[in-house]
């Protein structure tokens, strides 16, 4: 899904590359900002699919590009890890006076590390997140080794991460030595969310150890189980944004907004695709669902298909309506499961088989009762089946009205 493009300047006059995502009713239950790692920009893969995972909890997310990184202006050398800090700053101002100060802040690896740093700055900040953060700013040293000979000498350096190449000059060395977290954490009393790999290559997993030990509660600890330290299996970055969503549903306070917000402007269900693939947001009065297509097809497989949810709707509505029905009769109906399949085949009556017109859409519905049943009871209760309201519509003439708005 396509985030809105944005743009604001920093207190340098830097103009920084945002994108915000927002989820598909675009009535944030709140807003978050994230901060990548230092090697990365808004458009890498694990902050887009955290974001997007997130945006589909009913989350607003606004990452952008530090200065002389991805899309926003300056060079790397502009940049340091105080610059870092207050381009956070200026983000949280930014989405404070357009659209609404934001309540979590997250960062990954050394954007882990700045968002702990400007929390005890943003009064609105009430949960906080880190993915693979160092508790010492300056533990990232050893990535430069290559270079901090010549940092010394030269006064800045090219150096490699990751396999990029990357300069940085010396005072932003030296800013990473004078950042001691511990200090910090000791004063600020907000809620903390500590994710790390125990397998983090780059940032050794003691990091989160040091973190949870130096913060005050309530804190805690996920274990992100053989992820890397760039989350580059997009199954955990998934997984990542679930956890947080579910999480920050205990930490931080959604403030109701005033008015209708779940009548989604008269209609029932709204549907939004955008970008690239086909993962498709959903939205319902009251809940948000997520469809795809398999990655043989050229989905990303984060959600059930069209025709899955057409089958869970009827699956749905019958094991719905035999509840009803046993209930209202008081017979003993423990569990009723469903299961369908969903084919094109010819009709039995056919005289040309081979003509696409004698082809119908086929459900095949199975279903499995539960209970101290007899046979009169489960008989009828086979019956009833047919009777659920969803089985009725599909046996209808159906008209599909569609406008262009």
């Amino acid at each position: 899904m396509n985030p809105q493009k944005l743009s604001f300047t920093n207190q340098r006059g830097f103009e920084l590359s945002a994108d915000l995502y927002l989820p598909v009713e675009s009535h944030p239950k709140f807003y978050a900002i994230f901060a990548h790692c230092f090697t990365c920009s808004k458009n890498f893969s694990a902050v887009t699919k955290i974001s997007n995972a997130l945006s589909n909890e009913g989350v607003g997310i606004l990452s952008f590009d530090f200065t002389g990184l991805g899309r926003s202006e300056g060079d790397l050398v502009d940049s340091s890890f105080s610059s870092n800090v207050t381009d956070l700053l200026d983000a949280a101002k930014y989405l404070e006076e357009h659209y609404q100060a934001p309540q979590m802040l997250i960062g990954h690896s050394l954007g882990g590390a700045a968002v702990l740093y400007v929390a005890a700055e943003l009064p609105s900040i009430q949960a906080m997140v880190t993915i693979g953060a160092p508790s010492y700013p300056a533990h990232v040293k050893h990535l430069f080794k290559g270079g901090l000979e010549e940092l010394e000498t030269k006064g800045s350096a090219e150096v490699s991460i990751g396999g990029r190449p990357f300069r940085i000059d010396k005072q932003f060395v030296d800013d990473l030595e004078q950042k001691p977290l511990a200090i910090f954490l000791k004063k600020l009393k907000k809620s903390l969310l500590i994710l790390h790999s125990p397998q983090d290559e780059i940032v050794d997993i003691s990091n989160a150890a040091e973190i949870y030990g130096a913060a005050f509660h309530p804190k805690s600890f996920i274990s992100l189980d053989g992820a890397s330290h760039l989350i580059n299996n997009v199954d955990d970055s998934k997984y990542i944004g679930e956890v947080i969503a579910s999480w920050s549903g205990r930490y931080v306070e959604v403030t109701k907004i005033e008015g209708p917000i779940h009548d989604l402007e008269g209609h029932q269900v709204q549907v939004r695709l955008s970008g690239s693939g086909f993962t498709t947001e959903v939205k319902t009065p009251f809940h948000h669902l997520t469809a795809d297509e398999p990655l043989e097809v050229g989905g990303s497989n984060l959600g059930p298909t069209p025709y899955d949810l057409l089958m869970a709707s009827l699956g749905t509505c019958t094991a719905m309506t035999l509840r009803m029905y046993a209930d209202r009769k008081k017979w003993p109906l423990k569990e009723v499961e469903v299961f369908l399949n969903f084919e094109s085949t010819h009709k039995t009556d056919s005289e040309n088989p081979n003509d696409s017109k004698s082809k119908v859409g086929q459900f095949t519905r199975l279903i499995r009762l539960e209970g101290d049943l007899d046979k009169d009871q489960q008989n009828r209760l086979m019956e009833i089946a047919d009777r659920c309201p969803v089985h009725r519509t599909l046996h209808e003439e159906i008209a599909v009205v569609t406008e262009q708005i």
